[in-house]
């Protein structure tokens, strides 16, 4: 799957989330190769530049060396990286990946080409760095967690691989990688970020759609178990009120019942029974309930409930994403 920086929808970052593998645009490199080319300009020149050839915090006004800025980035992974508490879950690590991928894909961090295609091949190889999840400042940063990110690239720290946790040099050379030598800033934009918060707070919007989908494909089948009125779902009541997430949760729940109704009745010793227990109380119900009982397809309450739990909540359409339309990422 290819993200595109600035256009990335909440879709893509779910499927990443779930497993799939993804890669940045290739329309993004151009971009990141001159970033890359005017910090290694400004590395090999005289004036102090920060993050590049100087130091931090403090020692922002120390000018490094050149041959010495390698070691300074390597440094500053390796002093961040003091996160604690137990690993980030696999698959929310898997995603901040992918948003810091498309972080350095706008062309701003000016990192090299190798960095970010690594994290692309770690990605597409299951080599995962373990996160502890605690250490995070905030807004001011994913400091800790980012570092220890950058610190698997570099070939040190922990990694899952194949189901298992390796040093992260034994993990990358399992998935036939190699680690990476940051150059001047390198390290500097690899744990500058938020995308761990971001991974997370999207985890749990991931997993409230999934609840969402739960909660509209229940009410279906409690409605239909019923023999409820789908009068209170009609199109028009809910464009009154004007609000989209009512309107669209109303259309999902016609959508659904309406999927029901036309899938085929299922042949089940239960189903039979319910439906000669349905017949036997149409057969005595008043008028008007008889004439609607007659206008409901001739399948058991059991039954339809069951064809309703099997796919009406895939087929219905229902697509938690529209119904709030974030802009992309």
């Amino acid at each position: 799957m290819i993200l595109t920086p600035g256009a990335a929808t909440l879709t893509q970052l779910e499927a990443v989330w779930r497993g799939r593998a993804a890669v940045l645009d290739p329309a993004a490199y151009p971009a990141i190769k001159a970033a890359h080319a005017r910090v290694m300009q400004a590395a090999a020149g005289d004036e102090p530049v920060y993050g590049i050839n100087t130091g931090f915090g403090k020692l922002a006004s120390m000018k490094i060396a050149e041959e010495d800025t390698a070691d300074l980035q390597r440094n500053l992974v390796r002093s961040h990286a003091c996160g604690v508490g137990k690993p980030l879950e696999v698959d929310t690590t898997r995603l901040m990946m992918a948003l810091k991928l498309l972080s350095l894909g706008r062309g701003a961090s000016g990192v090299a080409q190798e960095t970010v295609r690594l994290i692309e091949a770690m990605l597409a190889r299951g080599v995962t760095p373990v996160i502890p999840d605690q250490g995070s400042v905030g807004a001011s940063g994913d400091l800790a967690p980012l570092a220890h990110m950058a610190l698997a690239m570099m070939g040190e720290g922990e990694a899952a691989c194949e189901g298992a946790v390796l040093p992260a040099g034994t993990a990358l050379a399992r998935a036939g990688l190699s680690p990476v030598t940051f150059g001047p800033k390198e390290g500097l934009a690899l744990i500058n970020g938020t995308q761990f918060s971001t991974a997370c707070a999207l985890v749990g919007l991931f997993a409230a759609w999934a609840n969402l989908r739960a909660a509209i494909t229940v009410s279906s089948l409690s409605t239909d178990a019923i023999m409820g009125s789908t009068a209170p779902l009609l199109a028009e009541i809910h464009a009154l009120r004007g609000q989209p997430g009512q309107i669209e949760v109303a259309a999902a729940m016609r959508a659904a019942k309406a999927t029901a109704r036309a899938m085929p009745a299922c042949r089940t010793p239960i189903a039979s029974a319910a439906s000669r227990r349905s017949r036997a109380r149409r057969s005595t119900c008043c008028g008007w309930r008889r004439a609607r009982c007659a206008s409901r397809p001739t399948r058991s309450p059991t039954t339809r409930l069951c064809c309703l739990a099997r796919g009406a909540s895939c087929r219905a359409g229902i697509s938690m994403p529209n119904l709030w339309r974030l802009p992309p990422i």
